[in-house]
């Protein structure tokens, strides 16, 4: 078998709460700037709102704008400033072999259809024949089809140009690890030159927060750390698109792009969350790459949201790593599928500047290790999926 090969980041693409780019978020980060997150427009619930973007620098043409929803704007724009961010957008050769993977949720649903179907089934007996007529009745018949997660991969391809082979991931968090595992994968094993990754997430819906009162996990109320929301937890969902531009170092280096970080290994696990589950999974995953990890100039970033036992066993696993802790969605709130992306981001940021951002909570822990050059990021998935990557100084 052949050696692989090295594997770099040169592109960040990131809107989020926080503004637009990787630099906005850095500078609050850093700053240790209260959240922006808005506990008025959808109250009792606490979201984060996508900070001001003019989608026009990204997105031209308004047609295309109107035939999106805001999940599929988002996704797109963060995507067009991850090309640019790595020297390719506008350039035909390099977007010909440029391949994508996408991580997205199921799309937008029709919030006045829902609500008129919510309010009409508490009056009725037989509540399946009412449901089966009213959703063939209300739905426009192009609805599932418009909300296919490849929709938006589709869209990134007709406004930016990327035209090699397209993949796409369902599933909350998990999706947006196994996206990157792959891309990095393929990279590694000389299957792809460049491969463009992310996701998107639109918090700001009724339908969401819908989804996470009924599972009684929506924080409401009163802000909390992710750290510090009590023995059952929450989570305050938050609006982001994070994309990443993977590029073989070799590919890299004779076009002559930087790379702001070396992405060195990439693991996803899934189990039956049975006790101790989510505990042994991060276990592992620390075996394998804790033998190239260098303690003192080491730094984790935790995609912890809130919900118990899922934080609290994640915490459990960082505190026996010992190594300083940060944890970004107390700052940005949490995107699912788009959460790894946004945190690998983050932690080119954190190499590139060589230290911490301020801590937010019980569970940021430690001091800035002299000269971070290597960040651990983690994912472990409210529901499924453990995660965990080795993000690397490029020397």
């Amino acid at each position: 078998m052949s050696e692989r090969r090295e594997v770099w980041i040169t592109g960040v693409g990131l809107i989020t709460c926080l503004g637009e780019g990787l630099d906005a978020a850095w500078k609050h980060l850093e700053r240790g700037d209260p959240p922006p997150y808005d506990d008025k427009s959808f109250a009792p619930y606490i979201v984060y709102p996508l900070a001001p973007i003019n989608f026009d620098k990204q997105i031209p043409k308004k047609s295309d704008q109107r035939q999106m929803e805001l999940w599929q704007r988002i996704g797109v724009y963060a995507a067009g400033l991850a090309l640019s961010d790595a020297g390719i957008a506008g350039k035909p050769d390099l977007l010909d072999l440029t391949d994508m993977i996408v991580a997205a949720g199921g799309g937008e649903r029709d919030i006045a259809a829902d609500s008129s179907i919510l309010t009409g089934i508490r009056k009725i007996a037989e509540r399946g024949p009412f449901l089966n007529e009213r959703l063939m009745s209300d739905l426009r018949p192009t609805l599932f089809l418009a909300q296919l997660p490849n929709l938006l991969a589709g869209n990134i391809s007709i406004v930016h140009g990327v035209v090699g082979s397209s993949r796409t991931f369902l599933g909350e968090e998990a999706a947006g690890v196994d996206a990157v595992r792959v891309a990095h994968s393929r990279i590694a094993a000389g299957q792809s030159e460049l491969t463009l990754v992310g996701g998107a997430y639109n918090a700001t819906r009724w339908d969401i927060l819908l989804i996470f009162e009924e599972a009684g996990v929506a924080l409401r109320d009163k802000f909390a750390p992710v750290w510090d929301r009590g023995p059952q937890g929450s989570l305050a969902v938050g609006n982001m698109g994070a994309f990443l531009v993977l590029e073989s170092a070799e590919h890299a280096r004779a076009r002559g792009a930087r790379g702001r970080a070396r992405l060195s290994s990439v693991s996803s696990d899934r189990n039956k969350r049975q006790e101790g589950d989510i505990e042994a999974a991060l276990r592992r995953q620390w075996q394998t790459i804790k033998p190239g990890v260098e303690a003192a100039h080491a730094a984790i970033i935790s995609g912890a949201a809130g919900l118990e036992p899922a934080t609290g066993a994640e915490r459990k696993v960082l505190t026996e790593i010992g190594l300083p802790v940060r944890n970004t969605g107390t700052y940005i709130g949490h995107g699912l599928e788009a959460q790894f992306e946004a945190n690998l981001g983050i932690a080119c940021a954190l190499l590139e500047h060589g230290k911490l951002f301020a801590p937010a909570g019980s569970g940021d822990t430690g001091t800035d290790p002299p000269g971070i050059s290597q960040v651990i990021v983690t994912s472990v998935g409210n529901w499924r999926g453990e995660g965990m990557a080795l993000v690397e100084k490029v020397d």
